[in-house]
């Protein structure tokens, strides 16, 4: 299987509420947290090297590029609103085919895509 056909894996930054990670987990999906007290170099660090999307509510991702970071995802969901991240979250991943370079904001009903390292807004 080529690396562009496995499911996407997921690393969950601290700013991320827990519910993702259980949703995502209890659908059998390759997630893990970031480390406590981690830097954002670290953090890039582990989604590039593990080929991870990086899932985060910290707008300084934005502006990595694809030679520092595999993917972020932008969340754009009010934390509050469960319900809303999980299926605006879901509604996502049957969507994409594939993650890599790049940045994918999230929004409450549908979501922006645009290349790691280009302007966005």
């Amino acid at each position: 299987m080529s690396s562009s056909t496995q499911p996407p894996k997921f690393l969950l930054d601290e700013n991320v509420h827990l519910s993702l990670y259980k949703y995502l987990n209890g659908k059998g999906v390759d997630v893990k947290l970031v480390p406590k007290s981690a830097s954002d170099e670290q953090v890039a660090v582990i989604s590039k090297r593990e080929k991870r999307v990086l899932v985060t509510n910290d707008e300084d991702f934005c502006s990595y590029d694809s030679d520092e970071l595999y993917c972020v995802i932008w969340l754009r969901v009010p934390q509050g609103d469960i319900d809303t991240l999980l299926s605006s979250f879901g509604g996502l991943i049957k969507s994409m085919k594939s993650f890599m370079g790049k940045l994918v904001v999230l929004k409450a009903k549908d979501w922006d895509e645009f290349e790691l390292g280009k302007e966005f807004e």
